[in-house]
């Protein structure tokens, strides 16, 4: 009998009786959203100019699947959105196209992402981490990141405030 042999049975044992459920992802559950809402506050300066947002998501592996808000004036401004320009929208034209909206002026606005990637799916429990990049001409720079787990928990992270944001609130609901 060759080694081929001895091996064979207890592999084909040990692949029939591991769960197939725990290899298959589970996606976030269809009620799942994280409502978001930011503070832009108002800076007194003779030079001010409404900032560029990004707001978007990664998974654990660091790749973009959700770019939920783009505040943008023009499209050659989309560069100075450093990180965000790297990860997601150099690549994507249709991307940009689709969810860039005008800047915003100071005050606080609230939104929700639905769980759904860019093409349309809904996303997998696990570990993520929520993206803000904040950009204003003759101002400052924020980038900010919160790590978050999607699941069938409800959680709230409030991110402290910065030079260019106030307090960023989200709440996973289910």
């Amino acid at each position: 009998m060759t080694v081929f042999h001895i091996i064979k049975k207890p592999l084909l044992v040990a692949l029939l009786l591991t769960p197939l459920a725990s290899a298959i992802a589970k996606p976030v559950p269809e009620t799942a959203q994280l409502e978001v809402s930011i503070a832009l506050p108002t800076i007194d300066t003779t030079m001010y100019a409404r900032p560029y947002v990004a707001v978007w998501v990664e998974d654990a592996d660091r790749k973009p699947v959700r770019t939920v808000q783009l505040w943008v004036g023009k499209d050659e401004w989309l560069k100075d959105l450093r990180s965000w320009w790297r990860k997601a929208g150099r690549y994507d034209r249709e991307l940009v196209d689709a969810v860039t909206s005008a800047t915003r002026p100071a005050g606080e606005y609230t939104f929700v992402w639905d769980g759904l990637n860019d093409k349309g799916q809904r996303v997998e429990q696990g570990n993520y981490t929520f993206y803000v990049e904040v950009v204003r001409e003759h101002g400052g720079r924020n980038y900010l990141r919160q790590k978050i787990e999607l699941g069938e928990n409800a959680f709230s992270h409030v991110i402290a405030p910065t030079e260019e944001t106030g307090a960023i609130q989200l709440n996973y609901k289910l």
